[in-house]
């Protein structure tokens, strides 16, 4: 039996047009897809059998050039040319077609199997425009197929002819190769023949291409060569800067320039001969959206209504299936209460994994449409308007607009939206970004919002949830400021940035978003959350030898035997009375023992221990472990504050009641979720800083400022609140 043949197709493109849409079509996998450019940050792979062949699929991150500045450029050149995959698919925006054949045409200049896919065809036809691919295929001599990504259209025959392509024998043609003017083609003819007899070993990337990047100045290529030759790479780059200075004073100007003009030249020509448009008048939508939604006066309050309604919903009707949840875990705590026997077991079971893992699950409702909602503005578009709409405020720290999108993402995880921040070109920038982006509230914090704000502001939670938010985001902007003007001193960068057309969402991307979210979640449960509810059961429960202040089954029994005498004389109706009596002293001694031991536990001693931390910012012992449990993960803070705030109350909003039974105030519960909104951020978090910042020192600067920041300003909000008055 004959083993299958195994090519490795490429996906590349300008960002936004739909590479990972069709990578997800043809793999089944659910990369990240959104309506703004720099989703993808790496390369994903996926590996599928098709047509009896074993394909590697590789979503590139998108790039405008092969002259990369940001990171993600960086991946997918690099790939590109020295990954040599067998088949590179360029996804090209039919609808922009000029500004997306400026990267088809370098492509076409690498020595590589080219095929371009014409992709949102429909977009390009629902506008006028008409293609002609067979013209635009004889011209580039490159194979064109028609796609619709998002419809799944036209990717059976992209593949079918990706196959034909890898299997062919033909060689890469001359007349693929972009035609310069006479003085620029006679430089990269003559610097290429230098490169051939100054290096004997053949260069990793074809000649002509390499003496047209020296001549662009590359510097990635430049270093390529140093490396590569050594001494002889100094002389060709010095040739090489012969070449630039004659350039230059040929055409008074720098090559790089000159030679992008001629690119640009070459595919005006093109686009002269296969594209026409119909002088059917049509409305473009999305500007006319546009005129209201990016509107200089009306653009920035939508926005922030937006979020406001994104949040309120969230809390409303995530209100409902969290209260049909919780009924559900106090329903099966309650049952395995009365079939358990009392032991070890049975404590870990119902107080430490129910009551832990419990108090944080309730709130998957509330994530679910939070990611639904971020979900909603990436697929529509909006996502890369609000970073416009951002743009002139992220000036105030020397950012721009485009740093406003990993700052959103991080509503949804910090971990993901720091890995974002490679789309950013300065390293000043990335930093900056990635020291800031922590500030945004991620879903795990999203369940202590809830817990604190719904017990203590009702029907005020979801603006107080939307403000503390809002908080996060100003903080950000205020303490990039002072780092732009200190430790990241920096130019602003120019901010260029593609507004894309707003398209229907499709219901099902939605739902995979939702459901993805919901998966990362329950595993989070299954995992971390169920061994740090056990960790923390495990420090309140012992030690079991406790000494307490005094004998309480004693005092119990003493209480119930004063009563017995006065009940059994009394009539029917201050007997009812005198048993509410006894059985409320009864609690409150049991209360008591319950407060004892917790304070004289391991978990108690530790929260003694940070109590004086924690007191001037109105946190007791409880909170200040909790808070401490939350630097593994957010959503353990909640199942913490479950496992120590138990009561034998079995009724739904068990753990709301017991906060509203404890010193806890409405101050010191905002108090407590502005510190959580600024803390230190979780591990994954901080092992993604040292990842993308490849740094100790900023790891360690970003975990110290901002948990002192969270102290300070916590601390100005609780003692503020109580002067003026509030409880």
């Amino acid at each position: 039996m004959n083993q299958k043949k195994s090519f490795t197709i490429a996906l590349a493109g300008n960002p936004n047009s739909g590479k990972t849409t069709i990578f997800n079509n043809i793999t089944g996998t659910r990369q990240k897809v959104g309506n703004w450019p720099g989703v993808t940050v790496e390369k994903k792979e996926g590996s599928i059998t098709r047509y009896g062949y074993n394909l590697k699929i590789v979503d590139l991150p998108g790039t405008y050039s092969l002259t990369p500045f940001s990171i993600e450029e960086i991946v997918a050149r690099n790939f590109l040319l020295e990954e040599s995959p067998d088949v590179v698919i360029d996804i090209i925006d039919s609808s922009n077609l000029e500004r997306n054949l400026y990267l088809a045409n370098q492509l076409r200049e690498i020595d590589c199997k080219v095929l371009f896919a014409l992709n949102m065809s429909d977009l390009a036809r629902s506008r006028g425009i008409k293609i002609n691919s067979e013209k635009l295929s004889e011209l580039l001599d490159v194979p064109v197929v028609f796609t619709v990504g998002n419809k799944n259209d036209g990717i059976e025959a992209l593949l079918k002819r990706a196959i034909e392509l890898a299997e062919s024998d033909s060689g890469i043609t001359k007349g693929r190769r972009v035609k310069y003017s006479q003085d620029i083609e006679n430089s990269i003819s003559n610097l290429k023949s230098f490169i051939k007899n100054k290096i004997e070993a053949p260069l990793p990337y074809n000649t002509r291409w390499t003496a047209i990047k020296l001549l662009e100045n590359d510097k990635i290529i430049k270093e390529r060569i140093l490396h590569k030759a050594g001494n002889k790479g100094r002389e060709i780059l010095k040739e090489a800067e012969t070449y630039r200075k004659h350039l230059a004073n040929r055409f008074d100007d720098d090559p790089e320039i000159v030679m992008t003009d001629e690119r640009y030249g070459f595919i005006a020509g093109i686009i002269k001969e296969v594209l026409t448009t119909s002088t059917k008048q049509r409305v473009d939508v999305s500007r006319n959206i546009d005129l209201v939604l990016t509107n200089r006066f009306l653009g920035f309050p939508i926005f922030i209504i937006f979020i406001w309604a994104m949040f309120q919903t969230t809390f409303s009707l995530g209100a409902y299936p969290m209260e049909w949840i919780d009924s559900g875990i106090n329903l099966l705590s309650t049952s395995l209460d009365g079939f358990l026997p009392e032991n070890m077991f049975k404590d870990l079971l119902l107080n430490g994994i129910i009551a832990g893992t419990g108090s944080v699950i309730v709130f998957l409702p509330n994530i679910l449409i939070l990611f639904f909602f971020i979900a909603l503005f990436e697929d529509t578009g909006y996502m890369a308007r609000a970073a416009f709409l951002m743009d002139k405020i992220m000036h105030l720290i020397g950012l721009h607009g485009k740093s406003f999108i990993p700052m959103l993402m991080g509503f949804g995880c910090s971990a993901p939206a720091i890995m974002a921040a490679r789309t950013l070109e300065s390293e000043k920038d990335r930093i900056l970004t990635i020291l800031i982006t922590p500030f945004m509230s991620c879903s795990a914090k999203l369940p202590i919002y809830i817990v604190l704000a719904g017990t203590f502001f009702s029907a005020r939670a979801g603006t107080v949830i939307f403000a503390i938010y809002l908080s996060g985001i100003v903080l950000a902007i205020l303490t990039g400021r002072i780092f732009r003007s200190t430790l990241l001193k920096g130019a602003d960068a120019p901010f260029v940035m593609e507004l894309p057309p707003y398209r229907a969402p499709m219901i099902k991307s939605l739902l995979i978003h939702m459901w993805d979210r919901s998966k990362i979640f329950l595993k989070k449960m299954g995992g971390v959350i169920l061994v740090g509810s056990v960790v923390v059961w495990a420090l309140s429960a012992f030690p079991q030898n406790i000494q307490y202040s005094c004998n309480y089954a004693t005092e119990i029994t003493k209480i119930q035997t004063s009563f017995e005498d006065a009940i059994a004389s009394s009539d029917r109706f201050f007997r009812q009375t005198l048993e509410e009596k006894r059985d409320l002293a009864v609690a409150e001694l049991l209360k008591s023992q319950k407060s004892e031991k917790a304070e004289k536990s391991y978990m108690g001693r530790i929260g003694k221990a940070l109590a004086p931390i924690f007191a001037p910012i109105g946190v007791d012992w409880r909170g200040s472990v909790a808070l401490l449990t939350g630097f593994v993960a957010k959503e353990i803070v909640v199942s913490t504050l479950g496992i120590l705030y138990i009561t034998e109350d079995e009724e739904s909003d068990a753990l709301k009641n017991a906060l509203l039974a404890s010193d806890m105030t409405p101050l010191s519960a905002l108090a407590m979720m502005v510190f959580v909104l600024l803390y230190l951020p979780c591990l994954a978090t901080i092992a993604t800083i040292k990842r993308e910042t490849n740094s100790l020192k900023w790891t360690a600067f970003s975990i110290t400022y901002s948990t002192l920041l969270a102290w300070f300003v916590t601390f100005c909000v609780y003692q503020g609140g109580k002067i003026m008055g509030f409880s």
